[in-house]
């Protein structure tokens, strides 16, 4: 009988074969991988959730964009004519024919007045709109050449012309569009 059979009935392995290693036999780095690689995915999700509720907040409405006064309207107003006026109209009439695409794919720019869609988005999404621009990849967005303002105007400031815009809606519309921030 050969030996490997002699060793099969006596429940041993053949010498052949190779053994697994136990752990503690195991190189100290091979030990630690899978430790490293824990600890490594657990704090990239804590900075990349950390990031995103810092932007959540720095992007909330409640900030500033209730406290809207005279003043806040006025300078809103001042900051419209400069940075937005050329492309929504001096009266926020927008671009003719602003449901039409372009040839390049993109829409005109969309009035801000009683004709237009802007009262049907949150304040916060008129923030962002306005602070980050309007990325043609992002799901659900129109491709649209809104640029973005974030390094233009301060919050405070977008929070203006935010406010500037909703103090020219009639009441009704007004109202409509203050419970979609609720």
């Amino acid at each position: 009988m050969s030996r490997k059979k002699k060793n099969k009935k006596r429940g041993k392995r053949s010498r052949s074969k190779s053994r697994p290693r136990s752990a503690s036999s195991r190189p100290p780095y091979v030990r630690l991988i899978w430790p490293a690689l824990a600890v490594a995915c657990a704090l990239a999700m804590f900075f990349v959730f950390r990031g995103m509720r810092q932007e959540r907040v720095l992007s909330t409405p409640t900030s500033t964009a209730h406290a809207a006064g005279p003043a806040q309207i006025a300078a809103g107003e001042l900051l419209y004519a400069r940075h937005c006026a050329s492309c929504h109209g001096p009266e926020l009439e927008g671009q003719p024919e602003w449901k039409k695409r372009l040839p390049d794919g993109r829409f005109p720019a969309p009035p801000h007045d009683q004709t237009g869609h802007t009262s049907h988005h949150s304040d916060e999404m008129l923030f962002r709109a306005t602070k980050y621009g309007r990325e043609p990849t992002a799901r659900g967005w129109a491709m649209s050449g809104m640029p973005l303002f974030g390094e233009t105007l301060t919050d405070s400031e977008i929070w203006a012309v935010i406010e500037f815009i909703k103090s020219r809606w009639p009441p009704e519309m007004r109202e409509r569009q203050a419970r979609l921030n609720r």
